[in-house]
Parts: structure tokens; sequence; C-alpha cells
């Protein structure tokens, strides 16, 4: 994942603040409870066409080093 991938990321987030907190939250959370959520999610958008950009998104979430740096990020610019 490519530091301009996470930066597309929190470009949104900066411009949407109920998407910045829902990142916040999840990107928060400890690894295993953050995929619980995330397969949660996806569930929940299951009977929708989901972009490709999304679902490249939600696979980003899942990695602790993508998770790590946007929760410092969005925490920082609260």
């Amino acid at each position: 994942m490519n530091r301009e991938y996470v930066d597309v990321i929190l470009d949104v987030a900066a411009r949407d603040v109920s998407i910045a907190r829902v990142l916040r939250e999840i990107c928060a959370l400890d690894g295993p409870v953050r995929s619980i959520a995330l397969d949660l999610v996806v569930a929940r958008l299951a009977g929708h066409a989901l972009a490709k950009d999304l679902r490249e998104c939600m696979a980003a979430l899942r990695r602790d080093d993508v998770a790590r740096r946007i929760a410092e990020a969005l925490t920082s610019s609260r």
C-alpha cells in the first residue's frame, strides 16, 4: 500500500467529518477486532455494487500499518 493511497483516504476524511469519525474509530481498534468490524461493514454493503476502490480501501484498512497511520493522522487533526 503506497503512501499516496493512504493520503487519498485522509483527504476524503478531511472533507467529511462523518467519514473521519468512522475511520478514526475503526482504525483505533486492534487488528482482529478491526477485521471483524470491517467484515460487518462489508456484509452490510453486500447487497450493493461496490466499486473496486472501495473494496481496495476495505482491504487496506485491515493492515496494521495503514490503520495506525490513519488513526494517528485523524487523532492529531481533531
